[in-house]
C-alpha cells in the first residue's frame, strides 16, 4: 500500500541508480574517517557549515549558469526545513559526535535508520513490502553483530547527538518526499545545501565555535574530499535515490558503510578482522541482497 504522493518506482533498477547507490555505498564508507582527520584543525559544525556552503554555491552556480529557474520563496522554505534537519542535524551531530565516539558506534547508530525511515513513512499511511522490511532488519542484526565485542565506546552527550542527528537526517528524508518538496533536480539540492550550511553556521555561533581556519594540508585534504565526494557526489547521489527509488533502498548506505568502512580498515590502516566481525559482514550484505532481489522481484 503506498501513499499517493509516493511516485510510481519501476521494478528494475536503472544505471542511474545503480551509480548513486555506488557513491552512497563507497564514498560515505570512508567519510567517517575523513571527518575525524578535518575535526583535527576545524570545529565540528563549522566543519559542516563551510562543507555544505561551500558546495551549495558551487552548484547552485552551475546550475544558474545553465539556464534553471531558481527555487521560489516556498521551495527555498522547505530546503531550509529539510536542510535543518538532514544537515544541521544528521552531519551537524554526526561531526559533534565524532569528537567522543569512536566511528564504529557512530555507523552502528546510523545503521538504524532505514528502520527510522518505515516508522516516520507509517505516518504518512506508506507500508513498506515485506521483503524489504526483512531485508532492513537482517541487516540492521549484522550491523548490531559488527559492534560486538570490538570496544567501542562513547561519551553521553555524543550518543545523543548521534541519536538526535540520525532522528533529524531520518525525518528530512521523508519530508523532502512528502511535505515539503524541493526544487527540481540538483537546484533543490543546491537550495538545501545552502539552507543546511547557513543552519550549521548558526548553530556553531551559538555554541561559540572557533571560526579560524586551519593551517595543516592534511586537514584541508579532508575537507576538499568531504566536499567534493563527499557532498557533490554522494549527498546529491542519496537525494537523486529518494526521488526515484524507496526510502529503505535510498537508506541502504546506511547497512553497507560499516562493511565498507571494515575492509577500508583492512586494506588501508593494516587492521585484524576476525573471524566473528567477517560473519557479521556476511549477515549485512545476506539482508542487502534480500532488498534488491525485493526491487526486482
Amino acid at each position: 500500500m503506498n501513499n499517493s504522493s509516493t511516485p510510481a518506482l519501476p521494478r528494475s533498477l536503472s544505471p542511474l541508480v545503480i551509480a548513486c547507490l555506488a557513491a552512497t555505498w563507497l564514498v560515505w564508507g570512508s567519510t567517517y574517517l575523513v571527518i575525524r582527520f578535518a575535526l583535527v584543525g576545524f570545529a565540528p559544525f563549522f566543519l559542516m557549515a563551510t562543507r555544505f556552503i561551500v558546495a551549495g554555491v558551487l552548484l547552485m552556480g552551475w546550475q544558474l549558469g545553465r539556464g534553471a529557474t531558481p527555487p521560489t520563496a516556498r521551495q527555498w522554505l522547505n530546503a531550509l526545513v529539510v536542510g535543518t534537519l538532514m544537515l544541521g542535524g544528521g552531519m551537524g551531530g554526526t561531526a559533534y559526535a565524532e569528537q567522543t565516539i569512536a566511528s564504529g558506534l557512530v555507523v552502528a547508530v546510523i545503521a538504524v535508520i532505514p528502520i527510522l525511515l518505515v516508522i516516520i513513512n507509517l505516518a504518512f499511511g506508506v507500508y513498506p513490502p515485506r521483503s524489504e522490511l526483512l531485508a532492513v532488519i537482517v541487516g540492521l542484526a549484522g550491523v548490531v553483530m559488527l559492534t560486538q565485542g570490538a570496544g567501542i565506546h562513547g561519551s553521553p552527550a555524543g550518543l545523543a547527538a548521534i541519536a538526535l542527528g540520525t532522528s533529524g537526517w531520518a525525518l528530512g528524508s521523508v519530508l523532502s518526499q512528502r511535505t515539503f518538496t524541493l526544487a527540481p533536480g540538483a537546484t533543490g539540492f543546491a537550495s538545501e545545501l545552502l539552507c543546511g550550511g547557513a543552519a550549521l553556521l548558526v548553530m556553531s555561533a551559538v555554541r561559540g565555535e572557533s571560526w579560524h581556519l586551519p593551517v595543516q594540508p592534511d586537514v584541508w585534504k579532508a575537507w576538499l574530499y568531504l566536499v567534493v565526494f563527499g557532498t557533490l557526489i554522494a549527498f546529491n547521489a542519496y537525494m537523486v535515490l529518494l526521488s526515484r527509488t524507496s526510502t529503505s533502498l535510498a537508506a541502504s548506505y546506511s547497512l553497507v558503510n560499516p562493511v565498507v568502512a571494515l575492509l577500508l580498515g583492512v586494506t588501508l590502516g593494516g587492521e585484524t578482522i576476525s573471524a566473528w566481525e567477517w560473519l557479521s559482514a556476511g549477515v549485512v550484505l545476506v539482508g542487502v541482497v534480500i532488498l534488491f532481489v525485493s526491487r526486482r522481484g
